[in-house]
This record gives structure tokens, sequence and C-alpha cells, in this order.
């Protein structure tokens, strides 16, 4: 059923397929390390997304040894990421956990609850409405502070067309997103 000519044509699997398999298969979590410390699956391996490049021989060794890679982040958009970034890099068959760890907890999947974080999606949200608020609430005593609002938006319609989020990446490197063990 999976086109394997193009990256994007990789299938997904779902949290209750996983359920039982847990010992069969490497699950990456491509999240932030502070997300992946305030919850993960217990036999995930954390891998964030921005740092994917140094893993790329330690995963490769493992789809070596013929083990089934599933990426896994919060909804599902950075695990796509790191599927093309990985697939680019000559991995194969990697999967991705369908709905991510919002689908897992749902279904409710075992994880391991440490330190309580809000994630980069939450915290993204809370740091442009903190903006757009402050912007629109300066403007009235200094009306070009409305254009920062302008911006922010427009950089929430190209976060949007290219599925990225650069505010994200900048809030990951926040030391509030890193563990707190090294």
């Amino acid at each position: 059923m999976s086109d394997t000519s193009t990256p994007a044509a990789t299938d997904c699997v779902a949290p209750s397929a996983l359920l039982d398999r847990l010992d069969e298969v490497e699950l990456i979590d491509v999240r932030t390390p502070g997300e992946f410390e305030a919850v993960h699956v217990p036999t995930a391996r954390n891998h964030p997304l921005d740092a994917l490049d140094a893993s790329v021989d330690h995963l490769r060794a493992l789809a070596d040894q013929g083990r089934e890679l599933v990426l896994v982040c919060r909804s599902g958009a950075r695990a796509h990421q790191a599927q093309q970034t990985l697939l680019e890099a000559g991995l194969p068959r990697l999967r991705i956990l369908e709905g991510g760890m919002v689908a897992w907890q749902s279904e409710d999947g075992p994880v391991v609850q440490d330190v309580l974080r809000w994630d980069l999606e939450r915290q993204v949200r809370f740091v442009a409405g903190l903006i757009v608020l402050v912007s629109i609430l300066v403007s009235l005593f200094w009306p070009p502070a409305r254009f920062i609002a302008g911006a922010l938006g427009a950089g929430l319609v190209v976060a949007a067309v290219t599925n990225t989020c650069a505010m994200g990446l900048l809030l990951a490197r926040l030391p509030y997103n890193r563990p707190r063990t090294a």
C-alpha cells in the first residue's frame, strides 16, 4: 500500500498497534529534551529534531540490525520533518507514530512522567499571543508598534505554509526546554 518512491508515502503506525510490541521497535522521540523529560514512552530514545544529523549513524546501525524505527513527537509534524531528514540520509522504512504523544496518551499508552513542562506548541502559542497583545497595547501610545503584530502574523503564515516554526526552534534552545540532568 505504501509507495516507497516518495518519502511522504512512508506509512504511519497507530498507537494501539504498538502497545503490545514496544520491545520489538525503536521509538525515536524527536521532541526537545525538555519535552521528552516531561513525558515519554518508557522505551523511547530522545534524538531531538534540531540535532538529528548527529544521530544518523546510530539510527542507521539500528536499522541495519533489522530494528523497526518509529518516529514520535507531540502530534506528528516534527516526526514528518525528521522522517524526511532521515530518508534523505539513506535510512530505510521509517514509520511515524500516528497522532504522536497526544494519541499515545489518549489511548492510555504507558508513559514516564517527570518534570511538568508546557509542550513546545503551547509555548509558541503563548509567546505569539503575548507579543501580539503587548504590541497592540503599546501601539495605543506609539502607533508603529502595531507592525510588530503584523510581522508576527506574517511569520505564523510562513510557518504554516512551510510546516516549520522558527519561534519553536528558538524556544527549544531555552534552558527551560533543556533536561534537568545531563
